[in-house]
């Protein structure tokens, strides 16, 4: 069974890491969501609660993945579950530098991991969480940026939305 992990802060998850996910899952038998901590970030959301808005969005892939917290190095949390493939994102030209020199970075530390990128939907290219939750924080709609649950969770902790 072909396995990889799609890591990130998903904070919150938006429809743009729901369709790498499937994209991935396309490609490999079982995909890994793992769920960085990153409190350095400011997150909106704890990591438990991140890890439970994906499985609840992504339920309908849920004998295929895999939703779980980590911390540390990502090369590590693949390694210990015998996963040999990263899969990443990639939007923008600018994505590009940052996740190459990440990936050549996780070859230096295991050079049995490989990156694989993949690029979203052209409807996504330009969504990211931090987006989110700024039109969410301003009271915008954020209906089709992110699944029904995730709003209605963006709309309880900020106080605003549609």
């Amino acid at each position: 069974m072909k396995r990889a992990v799609f890591a990130g802060t998903f904070d919150p998850v938006t429809n743009g890491h729901l369709d790498l996910m499937h994209r991935a899952l396309m490609m490999f038998d079982h995909l890994n969501v793992a769920v960085a901590e990153r409190v350095e970030k400011g997150v909106l959301f704890t990591q438990e609660e991140r890890v439970a808005l994906i499985r609840e969005a992504a339920s309908p892939l849920n004998d295929r993945l895999t939703v779980e917290a980590f911390q540390g190095l990502l090369v590590d949390y693949a390694r210990e579950r015998g996963i040999s493939v990263i899969v990443r994102g990639l939007r923008f030209i600018s994505d590009f530098e940052y996740e190459f020199q990440m990936a050549l970075m996780n070859r230096k530390l295991n050079g049995e991991i490989e990156t694989v990128f993949l690029m979203p939907s052209e409807t996504y290219t330009y969504l990211n969480s931090t987006l989110v939750k700024e039109i969410a924080g301003a009271g915008g709609n954020v209906s089709g940026l992110v699944p029904p649950s995730v709003a209605a969770r963006l709309k309880e902790r900020l106080g605003s939305g549609r």
